[in-house]
């Protein structure tokens, strides 16, 4: 079994009408016996900006701690918020640079930029981006996500619709994974207001 699939993850981010959301499940594992089924996999950096790690448990929330710490030299230093492009960059840089003994984690970044248009991405271990006009993967269950998403996704949905469509494409994709579930964590960002809201599933 893959370092990657060891605690099990699932991380989804679409894109919307001037919005997007991002969700992940909520499972933390060992293997396939459940430790904990509230495990937070995905981060607020600044209001309109937000990262979802999928991998090993351990190396998410370290690597998220180091991203934080960047990030706040950088509001010191500018005296603004990061961009979604910049950020991309950033987190991409801090893989690239342990790329011989690299964190365990395949991030998902989703935030407004300027003029409050959606940028997505996603990125593998060592910081090679992939970039997205539709919708992003990542984790254990990223296979039957990119099924989902494919079948459920069109372009430019109101923000009901779009958690609507997230939900259900990470409900229904988590069923398929074992190492994936208990649950999900759902953000909906527009540009006036962020919501969040936490699905039930299959409990098994």
């Amino acid at each position: 079994m893959s370092i990657f699939e060891y605690n099990g993850s699932a991380v989804v981010a679409m894109v919307g009408k001037n919005c997007f959301a991002i969700a992940s499940d909520r499972r933390l594992g060992v293997n396939l016996q459940t430790i904990a089924t509230d495990f937070q996999r995905i981060f607020k950096i600044h209001d309109k900006l937000y990262i979802g790690l999928s991998g090993l448990a351990t190396d998410v929330q370290t690597l998220y701690q180091r991203l934080v710490f960047r990030h706040k030299l950088y509001q010191l230093r500018e005296e603004r918020d990061m961009k979604p492009q910049t950020f991309a960059s950033l987190v991409s840089a801090v893989l690239y640079e342990k790329r011989f003994g690299p964190y365990f984690c395949m991030p998902v970044i989703a935030g407004l930029g300027e003029d409050d248009v959606p940028f997505i991405c996603t990125m593998d271990c060592i910081g090679a981006k992939e970039l997205a006009k539709d919708f992003v993967v990542s984790g254990t269950a990223s296979e039957s996500l990119y099924g989902a998403c494919e079948s459920m996704y069109k372009p430019n949905m109101e923000p009901e619709e779009l958690f609507e469509t997230i939900s259900q494409a990470l409900l229904s994709s988590v069923d398929r994974d074992c190492l994936s579930g208990w649950g999900g964590h759902v953000l909906l960002v527009t540009p006036t207001e962020v919501q969040e809201r936490t699905l039930k599933s299959r409990m098994d």
